[in-house]
């Protein structure tokens, strides 16, 4: 039997944990991109906890040349 709380707990963590696959994987690609991330940016991104933030931060990647056509 799962208990209320410990439900919300476990997917606490399991979205906790793929936000921060999202954030290594942007990371990846733009280092894949050859565009230099700076440890600010690296750590802007680890510790962004809002989805939609990280999903258009990739979408803007994909096109990106610079880091600020990323994050600008």
């Amino acid at each position: 039997m799962t208990y209320p709380y410990q439900g919300e707990h476990a997917e606490s963590l399991l979205a906790q944990g793929r936000l921060r696959g999202e954030a290594r994987a942007l990371l990846k690609f733009l280092a894949i991109q050859g565009i230099p991330v700076t440890e600010e940016v690296r750590e802007r991104v680890m510790s962004c906890s809002d989805e939609a933030v990280l999903d258009d931060w990739l979408r803007r990647a994909i096109e990106a040349e610079s880091v600020e056509d990323v994050f600008g």
